[in-house]
């Protein structure tokens, strides 16, 4: 099964089950944030990814340049543990992440969540990659995919318990859009695909084609 026949088989699930409400009003704020354009407006591919240095889930210190000198990175941005979605692209980026590093690369989800919720999204995945944090979304803002949430949509996120400003530690109801880029050596993204529907994300088997031909390149 692919992914996203796994998140629409989800979203199916969730549109029978959902209280009162609540998968009309998710819908809507998606659809604001699609017809915004600011997917449109996001970094790019043949762009630089701005240089970061982020904290781990054991608080390490994780640097953009460090991860580059080892090959090409592939960055997931990821909304947080609470997303069932996300942890259904992270499952499927896990099936694949032996693929990805026998291609030569890394690959380490973002998320705006702290360390403790990062552990938690790890072991309840089985993640063989890192979550690091990227605290008040500041990475994710650099990018053009932060985003602040629609104020009649606070009240359902916090009817499933999900307080984004206390999960974020920031005060602020701020998501980034679910996003992966492939990374070059040299800092240039190479693979952007940005998602202002968090219901649909690119198959990991997707990365293949681009990371086969940095591959190729690196040998020639």
């Amino acid at each position: 099964m692919s992914l996203q026949e796994k998140l629409d088989g989800f979203k199916a699930k969730f549109k029978t089950m959902a209280p009162e409400g609540a998968f009309d009003t998710f819908a809507r704020s998606t659809q604001e944030l699609i017809d915004s354009g600011q997917a449109e407006r996001a970094i790019k591919a043949a762009e630089k990814v701005p240089n970061f240095v982020l904290t781990d889930a054991d608080r390490n210190e994780v640097a953009l340049k460090d991860l580059l000198a080892k090959g090409p990175v592939v960055l997931t941005f990821y909304r947080g543990v609470w997303c069932p979605y996300c942890n259904i692209e992270l499952q499927a980026l896990e099936e694949v992440a032996a693929d990805i590093r026998a291609r030569g690369a890394s690959l380490v989800a973002i998320s705006m969540q702290g360390a403790a919720d990062s552990r938690k999204s790890q072991k309840d995945n089985n993640l063989s990659f890192p979550i690091l944090t990227d605290k008040n979304g500041e990475l994710a803002d650099k990018l053009g995919i932060r985003w602040s949430l629609q104020d009649y949509v606070i009240p359902f996120h916090q009817g499933f318990g999900v307080e984004l400003p206390r999960i974020h530690g920031d005060g602020q109801w701020n998501l980034p859009m679910p996003a992966r880029y492939v990374v070059d050596t040299d800092g240039t993204i190479v693979y952007a695909e940005v998602n202002p529907d968090y219901t649909r994300r690119p198959e990991p088997a997707d990365l293949f084609p681009v990371l086969d031909k940095l591959a190729s390149t690196a040998a020639a």
